[in-house]
Parts: structure tokens; sequence; C-alpha cells
């Protein structure tokens, strides 16, 4: 038997569920479609969530001859043959899945048909285009991005399936529990689909039960149950966390886990490790920031589920590196400062002098340029006159800041005392 996602695969717009921004009223494929004239495109987003679909959907309601390959299994031959049989019918749809599997060589071969408007390529990607595809074929295309589907889009093709799939149909099929299931399928459709059926042919009853139990049973899985609004979405990001400043990269790669597993947002989790890395390491480990912000940007590019594994190096390196709050505190005490004495008055010598009456004033005698002196330093005073010698910043101890501290300590003498 055809499989479900196969048999629930829409042959229109008005069956696609999810997208909206494409599909929708106002959407772009959808104008493109009643406007006749059809773009090459490129369909970017994780699996299951249309985009084989949307270019049939497209080949069949402009009435395009459609021509499929799969990026996998076809090279540099296949697509010329199917080039050769496109220039006899004018114009064709080639929809290429995966493309991002194409070599630079093999992307390159279509070119010509694309530019000579031959053939409407659609192509297909998990992974983003602008380093996967040649810009040359990527300035050809217009690139739309299908998005991961939401709980009410799994709902809705959900109960589309069980009223309108002949076999599901057939059974008496009740709706406990949905949870597992749309966990699981992690927003891809066909994931969603074959959870379903595999569920409905695992039971062993004449009855059979969709619940969060019966769909774990069936694809032996254990759920790890996260609520991403509540307290245990408080409770593991506080435990990952204080993991990372604990130096334990064992703990923070499990509470970690539990969060990939519990479906949390990878960006939450990238920008607390930016945070971390400024308020718990610091300037005992400067590359530390670097390096979390490289793996915030990382995640943003990419997503699930490849970021888990730019979480994890980051993770681990922030756990396994020195530690220091000295930056965190040094701003603290500063801010307290600020609040308890108020506005302080910026000493004359370190004030601009834009005009002629702010010089007569004394605006900015006696500044001493630091460049011009030995070492790029020279001795005087850059706080306010009542908080001369006010140290905020107490460098950490760790080999780093015990450089910074040595080097404070030999240019300001006992001033602060380092």
């Amino acid at each position: 038997m055809t499989p479900l996602a196969e048999r629930m695969r829409p042959v229109s717009l008005d069956d696609f569920l999810g997208q909206e921004h494409l599909t929708g009223t106002q959407g772009v494929i959808r104008k493109l479609i009643q406007g006749g004239r059809m773009p090459s495109i490129i369909f970017w987003g994780p699996p299951g969530t249309g985009k084989t679909t949307l270019a049939k959907i497209m080949a069949s309601q402009t009435g395009a001859p459609f021509f499929q390959l799969s990026a996998i299994s076809s090279g540099v031959k296949e697509v010329r043959e199917i080039i050769a049989q496109a220039e006899k019918e004018k114009t064709a749809i080639l929809f290429i899945d995966e493309i991002h599997r194409f070599s630079k060589s093999q992307q390159d071969s279509l070119l010509g048909a694309v530019e000579r408007g031959v053939v409407t390529l659609i192509g297909a990607t998990t992974e983003n285009p602008s380093f996967e595809v040649i810009q040359a074929l990527l300035s050809r295309c217009q690139v739309y991005v299908l998005n991961s589907l939401s709980k009410n889009d799994l709902s809705a093709i959900l109960k589309n399936a069980l009223e309108k799939d002949e076999w599901l149909r057939s059974k008496k099929i009740t709706v406990h529990e949905t949870d597992a299931l749309f966990r699981l399928s992690g927003g891809d459709a066909r994931k969603l689909l074959n959870l379903l059926e595999l569920t409905t042919t695992s039971a062993s009853t004449e009855e059979i039960i969709i619940s969060d139990e019966t769909v774990l049973q069936a694809t032996h899985r254990k759920l790890a149950f996260y609520d991403k609004q509540g307290e245990q979405h408080y409770d593991i990001i506080s435990a990952f966390i204080k993991s990372i400043r604990g130096s334990d990269p064992n703990a923070a790669v499990y509470w970690l886990a539990r969060m990939i597993e519990g479906g949390e947002d990878p960006l939450f989790v990238a920008r607390r490790m930016v945070i971390l890395a400024s308020e718990d390491i610091g300037n005992a480990s400067p590359t530390a920031l670097v390096l979390a912000n490289s793996c915030f940007e990382a995640v943003n590019k990419i997503g699930y589920p490849e970021c888990r594994i730019i979480l994890s190096q980051c993770a681990v390196y922030l756990a396994s590196s020195p530690k220091s709050n000295a930056s965190y505190l040094a701003i603290e005490d500063a801010i307290a400062e600020v609040k308890k004495s108020g506005d302080q008055p910026v000493p004359l010598h370190l004030r601009n002098a834009p005009t002629s009456l702010m010089n007569e004033l004394g605006y900015g005698h006696d500044y001493r340029y630091a460049h011009q002196y030995d070492s790029n330093f020279i001795f005087q005073e850059y706080l306010p006159e009542k908080l001369n010698g006010k140290k905020f910043y107490d460098p950490g101890n760790n080999p780093r800041e015990n450089e910074i501290r040595q080097l404070l300590k030999k240019l300001w003498g006992n001033k602060y005392n380092y």
C-alpha cells in the first residue's frame, strides 16, 4: 500500500496546509500560479514542509511538463538529457531535490538552460542556499523560505488525514492526546503522517487509541516532556548555565540535550551562552565571547537539527574555559556608585573645548595625550575628583587576568591597590 504521507500529498494549493506566507490568498506562490508566469525558484526549508509538493502543484497548475531529479543519484548526464527533452517541449519545469548536493560543475550545467528559459528550475534544499548554491545560479532564482510547521498546521494535517484517507476512515480511531505525535514529528508533515500510520498499524485492538503512550510504544521512544513556557524551561536553562559556570562540560551537554529533545528555541540557548561568556568567563578567556557570538550567528543561519553540534561545541568550550566574573562585578559596582554619588562632574582636563569660551574656562587644559609618552601611558586622573582612587575592576585570579593585574599595578602603582 502507498504510504499515508504520499496518499495525503496535496494536489492543489487549496488542499495545501501550512506556509500561509507563500500559499495563502496573498501568498507569492499563489499569485505566481494565477499569473501563469513562473520564475526559477529555490525552496529552502526543513524536511517535510512542502517543498516537493509545491513544485508538483506549480507544474500541475501551469500545465508545464514536469521532470524530477534527485541530486543524490543524478549527475550532469541526467541533467543534459532532461534539458534536451525540455527543448523539444519548448518549456518545462525541472525539479531538483536536495540541490545543495549538486557539485559546482553539476550546477553549472543548469545555467544555460535556466538563462534561456528552456527549463524553469525549482530546487529544494534544507541547507542555506547562500552557501550551497553557486552565485551564478542563485542570481537567476528566487529564494522562498519554508518554515517548520506549527502545532496548528500539524493539527490541521492530522485532522485532514483522519477525515479524508479511506484506510484511516475504515478504522475505529480515537485521538486522546497529540503531544507525542507533534513533538516527535518536529514540524515535519511527512514524519507526522508516518507516525500516525505506524501507531495505527501497530495497534493490537480493534479500537485504536492515539495517545502519547501508544505513539511512544509504536516508535519505541521515550519522550522528554518539556514545557517551553513553564517551570521546566527555567529550571533546565538554570541547570545548564550553572553547569557551564561550574566548569562541568558533561553536565552542560546533558542539560543541552534535554533542551534539544524538548524542542527549545536554539537561539534562546545560544543567546544565554553569549551572556555567560562575558559574565562568567570575561577576560579570563576573551575568545569565549567571540566563539559564543559566532555560535549565535551560526545557529541563526542553520537551525535544527545541525545546530545542535554548534551548540554543543560552544557549551563544552565555555564549560572548559577559566572563569572570571570580574568585568560583571565591575559594571555592577560602577552602576551602584553612580546611583549612590549621583552625576559627578567630568574633570576639566578631560572635557572637550569646541568653543573659545570653553577654552577660556579651562576645558581640556593640562590633558596629556597618552600616545605621546613612553609605553603609551602617562599618570593622570580620569575619575571625578570625589571618586579619586576608587577601584571598580578587580582582576580575577586566573593566568590571563593575573597578567592584567600585573600590568595595571605597574602602570598605576598603589593608586588602585592592585
